[in-house]
């Protein structure tokens, strides 16, 4: 019953667009279009300017020369300037130009380093103030007054401190400029009627804040169908379920769940490894099927293992799989270890737990078995 109701919430899933209802109260800049097909004959100060003052590619360049066009580069190099003076490299300007050209004809002092100074007034400072800024399209051409202050007011007046705040923005700068009270409150109050509370509410906007952004009507059957699994509201797993179906795409979610059911599992077990550690599925496509080869075809793990040990998923395949299976079977070869050893369990345990039972003891008389551990060899 639980697998008809995931199917039908993901299938009526769609992307989750955060911009797409983003209010847009844009300030009146200077920026002159082209209908041109070729910017490169008819921009050339434009293309030039923006490669070899600005450090865009060639490519880069003639695209945002489609929707400006630069006739003094007075006003442009203050614009940089002021970038640069704030930690804006190569690769944020690049960011920030593809997303929105018409910063380049900003009004630097009146437009840009207004909203610049109230970013850092919330304590967005360093590294992470050009990597929050050239992350969204409309942050430094939208209203500080009509749209930016708005949203973070009502935001950080439920996360209740800058560095609070600060974190949910750098996970998920989109929601600047974002109708809080319209879109967010709704699925906030979706949580709490179904019994999860304030603290965790908190702690899922940390892990997934573009999740409390998701359409109402679909937050809510998403909610509900993890609810009737039987997850329960005020556990850690209740928001990692919540977390991972968010970030999940139908097709992604039917292309996993076809992997591993090729490889023996049922519908029922895939769902109950997801009850377990609902993070797995999000897991590669790549990953799970070089895993599942790996220990399928391989060490011989039956589906059941999985559906114990859904962590194995999480780990690295290279530096805890490999290297494990390889002192194991040393430890067979040399005929150290009963043949029936759970693999599953030795592959699942704490580092500390396996090297207690499986290198420490073996050390002296078997050296080669730290080699195997520390390389795979």
């Amino acid at each position: 019953m639980f697998g008809f109701i995931f199917k039908t919430l993901i299938l009526q899933r769609r992307p989750i667009h955060l911009e797409t209802n983003l209010v847009r109260c844009l300030q009146t800049l200077p920026v002159t279009t082209t209908t041109s097909s070729k910017p490169t004959d008819q921009q050339p100060l434009t293309v030039s300017y923006l490669t070899n003052s600005w450090g865009l590619s060639l490519e880069e360049a003639i695209s945002a020369s489609k929707k400006l066009k630069i006739e003094n580069t007075e006003n442009p190099d203050s614009v940089l300037q002021l970038l640069t003076s704030h930690g804006f490299n190569k690769s944020h300007i690049a960011r920030l130009i593809s997303k929105n050209p018409r910063i380049v004809l900003a009004d630097p002092e009146k437009n840009l380093k207004p909203k610049i100074e109230y970013f850092q007034s919330l304590g967005v400072s360093g590294s992470d103030l050009p990597a929050l800024l050239s992350s969204t399209k409309n942050v430094l051409t939208s209203s500080l007054k009509n749209t930016i202050m708005p949203s973070i007011d009502f935001l950080k007046g439920f996360l209740q401190t800058d560095e609070n705040l600060t974190r949910v923005l750098l996970k998920a700068s989109p929601v600047i400029g974002r109708n809080m009270e319209k879109e967010m409150i709704p699925n906030i109050n979706t949580l709490r009627a179904y019994g999860v509370p304030e603290p965790h509410i908190m702690r899922l906007i940390f892990l997934a804040p573009r999740s409390i952004f998701l359409r109402i009507d679909l937050f809510e059957k998403m909610v509900d169908a993890i609810t009737k699994k039987g997850f329960e509201p005020t556990s850690k797993s209740y928001l990692l379920a919540i977390t991972s179906m968010t970030k999940l795409s139908k097709s992604t979610w039917e292309k996993k769940k076809e992997i591993l059911m090729n490889f023996g599992l049922s519908e029922d077990e895939f769902y109950l490894a997801f009850k377990r550690q609902p993070m797995f599925v999000l897991t590669s496509v790549k990953k799970m099927g070089i895993l599942m080869n790996f220990l399928v075809e391989k060490l011989g793990l039956k589906p059941s293992d999985f559906v114990r040990r859904p962590n194995l998923f999480l780990v690295s395949f290279e530096r805890r799989i490999i290297p494990r299976w390889s002192v194991i079977k040393l430890l067979k070869s040399k005929k150290l270890l009963e043949m029936d050893v759970d693999v599953g369990l030795s592959l699942a345990v704490s580092s500390m737990d396996f090297e207690k039972k499986f290198v420490i003891p073996y050390m002296d008389k078997t050296p080669e078995v730290m080699r195997a551990y520390q390389g795979g060899a």
